[in-house]
This record gives C-alpha cells, structure tokens and sequence, in this order.
C-alpha cells in the first residue's frame, strides 16, 4: 500500500489566529522569568498567561499593577507584545522580511492583506510599508510630547521611557501604563486635571483607532472629505458622533457622581477622555468604581461598539455598528435598501454587519453566565468585565484580580476573540472553500 501525505494548507484567516496564539505564548514564557518580575520571583506561568495574553490582544486588562510587578525586562517584553498585537504579527514578519532582503510570495501577501485589512492584494506591501512609518512616526510625535512632561519629574531617561511606553500603549489602544508609582492600578487619574497629557493620549487613541484604511485614504485626498471611500466618511463621522455624544452623556450622568468634586473644566476634559479612551484604549482618569449605573451602562455600549475596521482597536466595529443603525432606520422608514452619502449598501455587508454584532454580543452573554456561574460576583461589574475583554479595552471596576482560573480563561478566550474579530475566529475554526452547489427552496416565516 502507498502512503500518501496530505499537505495541510491554512487560509490566511487560520494563519493569523495561530500565529497570536503562539505569540501570547511565547510572550506568556518571557514573563514568567524570574528576569521580567522586580522581585526576581517567577510571576507563574498562569498569571504571565494572562498578562501575555492582553497586551498581545492589545486590551490591557491585569491581574498585577505593571509598573509594581514588572522589571525593565519584563516592561520592555510587554511593550513589544503591544507593538506587535497591535500592528499584526504578520506586519513585523513582513518587516523582518523586507529587511533580510527576502521576497514575499502570493501566499504571504494575501495573508499580509487579511491581517492589515489592505484594500488589495497588489498593494499589500507598499501600503504596510506605509502602516509602519505612520507609526513610528505618530508613536515617535507622541513619545516626544509626553517626555517633555515626565522628564522634568522622573528625570531624563525614565521620563524617555515613560514618553514612549505610554505613547505606544495609546497609539495601540492597549491601555497598558507604569503609573502604579502613584497608586497601583490607578492609571492616569494623577492626571485627570492635565489638559496636555489628556489631549496627547486622547489624539494618539484616535489615531490609532481610526483605521489603516482611512489613514490611506486622507494621505491621497487630503482633507477633500467628498472624495474619501464610503469606508472613511462612515467611520470619520461615526467616530465623531460616537466621541462628543457620549461625551455630553457622561457629562451629565456623572455630575454627582465619578465626577462630583471636579469643576467645570475639569468635568468637560474628563468626559471627553472617557468617551474616547472607553471605546478602544482602556485608560482612565476617573475611579470607575464610583461611576454611575448609567454612566456605566454607557460604557458597555461604546467598548462593544470599539473602534474602526482594520486599526489597532477591538469591538464590532465602529462602521458595523453604523451599518446596523443605518439598516434600522431604513427599516423603520419601509425602506428595504441602506443608503449613505449617495451611496448604496450591498445586502452581503449588511448581513455581516448583523453576524458580527449577534456574534459579539452572544459570545458576552455566554461568557457572563459561565463567570457567574463559577463564583458570586455582581453582574454589573462581570458584564463591565466581559465587555472590556471582548472589545480588547482593558477597563474594569476592580474584579480582575479576584476572578477565579476558570473565570480567568474566560476572560483571556474573549480578549482573543475581541482582537481577532470574532467572526474571524469562527472562520478560523470552521472554514470552509467549497460553497453548496444546490440551494434550499425558499420558505417565509413570521418573525413578528
């Protein structure tokens, strides 16, 4: 008998979701050393697990205070976890490539393509050539700016590395900070009445949140907004909309609460960074265990919504979440076709939009109960919890570090899910090349 070897052959999708896993591994092993931990004792393989896994998944969620728990090493591990998960494992190959002076075949760039969202295949190359320029320019602005205000305080070369960990962190959304030296976990809320560091993080978090796409897409038509794609006007202006609404709302909603003792300058910045770091990054300047049932519930909304297609962020998206009020309304109004700034919705988007925010919000829903299930804690706060991890935003009001091993898993399997796009990981595990030839015949149901 002939034994025959059947290749396995996996498609750009599979390709990526195996390459951050083996990523959140490696990175899991680094910080376990007992190099990566200031107390020169091994952080466990469980803990670093988790650590690994939300830097790489760019959500910022911890189980230790950074700056307290980590070396320079283990500093140094994590940020490049973030780098890398934020731009794509597959981005920095390519770099790594491209320097070795090696060629990239059909294969590696149509993976390339999926993992930056590249509008084609052809220009896959070139147009991470630019990603990755943007970046190290944006992140190197960004690194400047915020040394200028921590050199002065913690001296000249801790205040680069505060500059440029911080700048890397919110360009990549990540959420990650070395501000436990002030009070461990309580991200920038030293800052909350420092209009510079506000508006710096706050432009880097957009930055990075607006998409790969879009940045393109400015770069050739400039500030021409009626000749941008479909893509860019739908995501500039939802992004705008989803910035000062939620804004004015916590504003408000907050007043009495989280904000109680702040004035009204202080109000207005803090509201602002609430609603853009909400969405994608995960900082915070107010204590969220003091924020309000309904400011709360707000924040749900927004990190489920994230931050656009093909960025640094998680979420469904902010153009699925525009394409799903859109497809709304046009309901509403007896119309059974979307269109948007003179433009029409194929049905195809508009059925993955519904796929991709059902899929979201199942996977939060199954991931809550099975918490619950396995230790008492208030659903407020597990549903805050399973949000943040899913749309990769690193908030919480405080229940991450007494969530149980199983709980924890939970958390890190939606942080994945969050960052890969969670229709991506359904594809990654189920899919398929071959389409049905023969369809079923059609039959209504009511539906209401």
């Amino acid at each position: 008998m002939r034994k025959t070897r059947r290749k396995i052959k996996l498609t750009a999708t599979q390709i990526i979701a195996i390459g951050f896993v083996v990523m959140i591994l490696i990175g899991a092993l680094l910080l376990t050393l007992p190099i990566a931990s200031k107390s020169r004792e091994s952080f466990g393989f469980f803990n670093a697990l988790f650590t690994a896994a939300s830097a790489s998944c760019v959500t910022g969620l911890v189980v230790a205070d950074t700056w307290t728990q980590f070396s320079g090493f283990g500093q140094v591990v994590l940020l490049l976890l973030i780098q890398i998960g934020g731009l794509g494992f597959m981005s920095i190959a390519m770099l790594i490539s491209l320097a070795l002076g090696k060629k990239m075949g059909l294969r590696e760039r149509s993976v390339l393509m999926e993992s930056v969202s590249s509008p084609s295949i052809g220009g896959a190359v070139p147009f991470m050539k630019r990603v990755l320029w943007g970046t190290l320019f944006i992140e190197g602005v960004g690194a400047v700016l915020l040394s200028l205000r921590f050199c002065p305080e913690l001296g000249f070369w801790e205040g680069i590395w505060y500059g440029i960990f911080h700048s890397v962190s919110a360009f990549c959304n990540a959420g990650f900070d070395l501000m436990g030296r002030y009070g461990e976990c309580s991200s920038l809320m030293n800052f909350q009445s420092e209009i510079y560091v506000n508006v710096v993080i706050m432009l880097l978090i957009i930055f990075g949140g607006i998409g790969f796409v879009v940045w393109e897409d400015v770069r050739i038509n400039k500030l021409r907004f009626s000749k941008y794609m479909l893509h860019s006007k739908i995501m500039l202006t939802a992004t705008a909309i989803l910035i000062f609404i939620p804004a004015a709302l916590l504003f408000f909603l907050e007043k009495d609460a989280s904000m109680a003792d702040m004035s009204l300058g202080q109000r207005i910045i803090a509201s602002l960074f609430q609603s853009v770091t909400t969405r994608t990054a995960g900082f915070n300047t107010v204590d969220l265990a003091s924020v309000s049932d309904g400011g709360i519930l707000l924040m749900d909304v927004l990190m489920a919504i994230g931050a656009g297609a093909g960025s640094t962020a998680g979420g469904i998206k902010v153009t699925t979440f525009a394409l799903v009020v859109l497809c709304v309304i046009e309901f509403c109004r007896g119309r059974s076709e979307v269109e948007v700034f003179g433009r029409r919705i194929s049905p195809d988007q508009i059925r993955r939009a519904f796929c991709v925010a059902s899929y979201f919000v199942g996977i939060s829903i199954i991931g809550c109960i099975v918490i619950l299930a396995v230790q008492p804690l208030p659903v407020k706060d597990v549903l805050f919890e399973v949000f943040s991890a899913c749309g990769t935003v690193g908030l919480t009001t405080g229940i991450t570090q007494s969530l149980t091993p199983i709980s924890r898993i939970v958390i890190i399997l939606l942080m994945y899910s969050g960052r890969m796009g969670s229709i991506t990981v359904a594809m990654a595990v189920a899919e398929k090349k071959n389409n049905a030839k023969l369809q079923k015949p059609v039959e209504r149901i009511i539906t209401g």
